[in-house]
């Protein structure tokens, strides 16, 4: 029975994993649908903040959670609101509208590796030699896929939108990673509230910069079934496998976004790769792979120790 739970969950985590990444050909189909992206950001984690937000409510512990919880924990989650959704996510989709789908979740794979670097000293978990050794492997794979280096002008803010990102990924992370060391919050308290104040920051920086634009059926129904299903149901079952899964074993399945999204962007989006640009892409998912297996694995016991997400 254990043997069949187990796989129940693994499969349920892929699934979810295959969820998020449709999730960049959905994007991609609304920017070329004249969504204006940061208003499309803020629209989808707004919504799926109000669809988590019962779950919250109505919850007795959770609720009390909530009213005795330290001014302190509130800036720490407002913090993270900023850098987790208005900072990374809005960049991200900005990055979308100009880059390919697969150069973006290439860039975005060096989140962890800019986590693992300064854990040594923020959360005493030291950077080992395998670790090292993917980070190579990872700066190998970006160089194979890039090279030679030519980046069209029209792309130039794409990436560094995809930059910002990165960084603002890694640091939510370091943060994401000190609360659930410290504060004992429940991962949907963590995520509701910090989801509802990016997300609706987010939502008012897009009207006030980019106009809400004019929606139509089809672009409403992408809001709704990235804010819906990929967010919040996704991040429902994502922490149900985490119930049984270990942090090694997530890790692993996270990473299979990478190769997921190249296959889709090319099967959607008519974004062909050539055979040097798939090496690099392998070489930078297993590098990937090393640093958060190697990272996770002296936290076996900590089901909560999510992987480095992103774009979810």
């Amino acid at each position: 029975m254990n043997a069949r739970k187990h796989l129940q969950a693994a499969l349920l985590a892929l699934l979810v994993t295959f969820l998020w990444s449709t999730s960049w050909v959905l994007i991609k189909m609304g920017l070329k649908a004249s969504l204006p992206a940061l208003t499309f950001a803020g629209l989808r984690y707004f919504l799926a903040f109000v669809c988590l937000l019962p779950f919250v409510l109505l919850n007795p512990a959770h609720r009390q959670t909530l009213r005795g919880l330290p001014r302190a924990a509130w800036g720490q989650l407002a913090v993270l609101g900023v850098l987790f959704y208005a900072i990374t996510q809005g960049a991200q989709f900005v990055s979308l509208a100009f880059l390919p789908a697969a150069t973006l979740s290439l860039l975005l794979n060096f989140s962890p590796i800019l986590v693992a670097l300064p854990s040594g000293w923020i959360n005493q978990e030291p950077t080992s030699p395998a670790q090292w050794g993917g980070i190579l492997l990872s700066a190998v794979g970006a160089v194979v896929y890039f090279f030679p280096l030519n980046i069209p002008a029209g792309q130039m803010l794409g990436l560094l939108a995809a930059l910002v990102g990165v960084a603002a990924n890694a640091a939510s992370s370091l943060l994401g990673r000190q609360m659930n060391h410290k504060s004992g919050l429940a991962p949907l308290v963590v995520t509701a509230v910090s989801m509802g104040i990016g997300g609706a920051l987010l939502l008012g920086a897009g009207i006030l910069t980019q106009g809400f634009g004019r929606l139509d059926g089809t672009q409403w129904l992408i809001i709704a079934w990235l804010a819906v299903v990929n967010t919040a149901l996704a991040f429902t079952w994502w922490n149900s496998s985490l119930q049984t899964l270990t942090a090694v074993e997530s890790s692993i399945l996270n990473s299979t976004m990478l190769p997921q999204i190249a296959i889709l962007a090319w099967l959607f989006l008519d974004e062909p790769l050539t055979g040097r640009q798939i090496l690099g892409i392998a070489l930078v998912g297993v590098g990937t792979l090393i640093v958060q297996v190697w990272r996770n694995s002296s936290t076996l016991k900590e089901h909560a120790a999510q992987p480095v997400t992103f774009l979810q």
